[in-house]
Order: structure tokens, then sequence, then C-alpha cells
């Protein structure tokens, strides 16, 4: 049932590729897609030059983070990114600092290469659906990170992004705090704009919720799936 939600949600199959230099990776993906209805592999490659020379339609693409043609995990997300194919960074997990560069360059999800079916699928679904998938990995990495700028927040304008980046909404924000929704938008704006003036850009409610763990207003968030 949980499958056919998915394809329900998704509207179509998503078309999947891979990044990685070794074939026994892929070999793993290519086995674990297989089965699903609502995902389809469509070709893997060394590098992201040679994935997009081969197909030009993929909505995911499973990157790992170390390749041996010299490219950064940053510019093959955000040359990804250009193409509107979301990523999926799959890892040992042995290089936060490579880690972090995808991060900043706004991969969607990070998945150990340890890491269980469920969580692979549930990370290559959500990155199909535009939604990112905050792991303890990626808080872990970017927590680790010298280079966040310290942005400095008043009280009130700290509730606002908890409470907004936890899944709230304006109204709901607003009726927390007893403020009107077009207070809290203000509120938003001026907290959008601080981050913006520090390099740490939120495009996304997804960049909220990670600047807000970031900077210690949020915890680490637990894994959502158990292997």
């Amino acid at each position: 049932m949980e499958k056919d939600v998915v394809v329900t949600e998704l509207q179509g199959v998503v078309r999947v590729g891979m990044v990685d230099d070794h074939p026994s990776p892929v070999w793993g993906i290519d086995r674990i897609l297989e089965p699903q209805p609502d995902l389809e592999f469509v070709c893997a490659a060394a590098t992201v030059s040679e994935l997009l020379a081969s197909s030009d339609s993929l909505d995911v693409v499973i990157l790992d983070l170390r390749l041996n043609d010299g490219t950064t995990p940053r510019e093959n997300v955000e040359r990804l990114a250009e193409r509107g194919i979301g990523t999926v960074v799959y890892t040992s997990g042995e290089h936060p600092d490579l880690l972090r560069s995808a991060a900043r360059a706004g991969t969607l999800a990070v998945v150990l290469k340890s890491a269980s079916e469920e969580e692979i699928l549930h990370a290559v679904r959500s990155a199909a659906a535009g939604e990112g998938v905050i792991t303890t990995e990626w808080a872990a990495a970017v927590d680790g990170d010298p280079n966040l700028d310290a942005v400095e927040l008043s009280p009130q304008l700290q509730r606002v992004l908890t409470l907004y980046a936890s899944g709230g909404t304006s109204a709901s924000v607003g009726r927390e705090l007893n403020v009107a929704p077009d207070t809290v938008n203000e509120y938003l704006k001026r907290i959008r704009q601080k981050y913006a003036d520090a390099g740490r850009p939120t495009h996304t409610k997804l960049d909220l919720f990670k600047r807000a763990v970031e900077d210690g207003w949020l915890p680490m968030p637990n894994r959502s799936h158990s292997g």
C-alpha cells in the first residue's frame, strides 16, 4: 500500500541515475530499485559529465562523494541542480568536509552506504518530490563546520524560526505567539535577511530548518528510519 501511495503522490515513475567510480555500489542500488514500481534505474556513470551525456531526463541522481575526475561534491550537486535534478549523496561517512561541501550546495539527502534499503528508498522518493531528508550524518557534519558564521537572533525571532522550521505555518506560529500571520511573515523576512547577510541563504523551509539545527536552535534530528 505504501508503494501505491508513493506512485500517486509523485504521479509517475521516478527516473534515477547514479554516479560512482566503482561497480559494486551501482549493482547494489540497481538491485534495490528494480522491484519498485515507482522507481526506474536509468543509467550509471563514473562522472557527472558522463551521466548527463547518457541521459537528459533524470529526476534524481545518487552521487558518490569521492570521484576520481577531480570534481568537488559542491560543483557536482550544483551542476545537477541546474538541470533540475535532485541529488542524494551516497557516502561511507568518512569525509565530513566533503559532506559539508555537498550540504552547502543544496543536496537533498545524505545516505550512508551502510544504510538499510528502506532508508535509501525513502531518500530517493523524498528527493524526487523535492523534499529534503535531514539525517544525523548531515547534521553532525555541518555541526562541525568551522566556516559557519553565527547569526544572532532575538528571543522572539528564535521562537519564530524554531516553530516555523519545525513544520508550522505563518498562521499556526501566529496563534502560538499571539501575533498576526503578517507579523510572522515579517519576522521570517528578517530571519532570512540575517542569514543572507551571513552568507548562509535560506531559500526554502528546509534551509531554515538546516540553519536552526546548525545554530543550535533545534536539536540534531534522530535517524528517520532505523536499519
